[in-house]
């Protein structure tokens, strides 16, 4: 099979089911946006410092973004009853049970916090900020057209995890947050 097809060269691709969109469009913005974080993720899963327990939710995350990603790119309006596969409650009850678990671990936070410290850290906080552009995405997208808004809640929670992770990181390796100094 070969890997390029040259249908898109022209500036349009298909979405699940066939149909073919501008690479400009807002669907596509919205899922690429989530495919990069999972490329993000994927680096961070790669990087010295991450823990074992925090790479096995990482890559249960990477398997809901690709859930994400799989919805946000069908075309939902001959089926608007279509939902997210595994993105529901539980998906977002386990983040906010990681989040609970790590913050435990952590000093009270008692100002704003920059990204740094270690470089697990940083590129947690990374993903935190491509995550939140994602979350914005998909929100632009359900301007136009139906969204589950459990998408919009993963993306939401998943950002508060990966702040929380940063943090957790930073701390595990004995690095202080870095606070916020206004000028």
């Amino acid at each position: 099979m070969k890997i390029y097809t040259r249908t898109g060269d022209l500036g349009t691709t298909s979405l699940v089911g066939g149909k073919r969109v501008s690479k400009s469009s807002t669907r596509l913005e919205a899922y690429g946006t989530v495919d990069e974080l999972n490329s993000f993720i994927g680096l961070l899963m790669a990087t010295e410092g991450v823990d074992d327990n925090a790479r096995r939710t990482l890559r249960t995350v990477q398997n809901k973004l690709f859930n994400a990603g799989a919805y946000l790119a069908t075309d939902t309006a001959d089926n608007p009853m279509a939902e997210p596969q595994g993105l529901g409650q539980e998906a977002i009850s386990y983040l906010e049970e990681q989040i609970d678990r790590l913050t435990d671990g952590l000093p009270e936070m008692r100002c704003f916090v920059l990204p740094g410290g270690t470089v697990a850290s940083a590129q947690a906080q990374v993903c935190r900020a491509v995550c939140r552009r994602a979350e914005r995405r998909v929100i632009a997208l359900a301007d136009e057209t139906r969204v589950d808004d459990t998408v919009i809640r993963y993306l939401n929670r998943l950002s508060d995890y990966l702040f929380t992770l940063a943090r957790h990181l930073n701390h595990s390796a004995g690095v202080a947050d870095i606070p916020w100094e206004k000028d």
